[in-house]
């Protein structure tokens, strides 16, 4: 796949259209992702519930496909893109971080990527305990996840869509469930991979989270981004 400007990746939304049960949740839609959010920045996403932003961030990502219109990644209609192809552009954050855990255990939930894309299994493993260790999570590496806190999960699920090294990121809420400490973790681990290169796209109530990325916002309201 061709990368866009600078050897970054470009997201476009081209008449972007989505229907949740007979209502368009967007209509008409037009950006270009790469201009509003650039890799290296985050832009936080703000608005009232409904206000369209977690379908704008399913749809970014590939999590939902249009009901028409288009989304690319650089030139190509994310729509010829498999799952896998799409998760090494942009990775997903879900508001629930049970609905991305697979694995029975930590250790496994962040291998387990890595071994689908041909990581030899023991290099995966020590790549994945690097990673617990970064979100604090060595202490729960062969704890079952069901059982975990659901603050744990949410780590989990951030650990293990950042170990695919995507180019932009979109958290939803990615604050739920974390405490002051951990929050300003995240920040700082965060802040780190947009220095190499990542684009944070952040959709988030917290605006104190918001306010720690430096992340510069952007409104929405009836599916419609206000200011752009």
């Amino acid at each position: 796949m061709r990368q866009g400007i600078g050897g970054m990746l470009q997201i476009r939304c081209e008449n972007l259209h989505f229907r949740y049960s007979g209502k368009f949740a967007h209509s008409n839609f037009e950006l270009n992702v790469g201009e509003f959010a650039p890799c290296g920045k985050c832009t936080a996403i703000m608005g009232n519930n409904g206000s369209g932003k977690t379908t704008l961030g399913k749809l970014v990502a590939g999590v939902l496909a249009p009901t028409s219109g288009f989304v690319y990644y650089d030139d190509v209609n994310i729509a010829t893109l498999k799952l896998g192809e799409i998760g090494k552009q942009v990775g997903y954050l879900f508001q629930e971080p049970s609905r991305q855990i697979f694995a029975a255990k930590p250790l496994d939930e962040i291998a387990l990527p890595l071994t689908l894309r041909g990581v030899d299994e023991g290099e995966a493993k020590e790549i994945a305990a690097k990673m617990l260790a970064k979100f604090d999570l060595s202490h729960i590496e062969s704890s079952t996840t069901f059982n975990l806190s659901r603050g744990e999960k949410q780590r989990l699920a951030i650990a293990a869509t950042m170990v695919m090294n995507p180019q932009f990121f979109v958290l939803d809420e990615p604050t739920t469930g974390l405490d002051k400490p951990r929050r300003h973790i995240l920040a700082d681990t965060l802040k780190a991979m947009m220095e190499e290169g990542m684009g944070i796209i952040l959709i988030s109530h917290d605006a104190q989270f918001v306010e720690d990325m430096g992340a510069s916002v952007r409104h929405m309201e009836g599916g419609v981004m206000l200011d752009g």
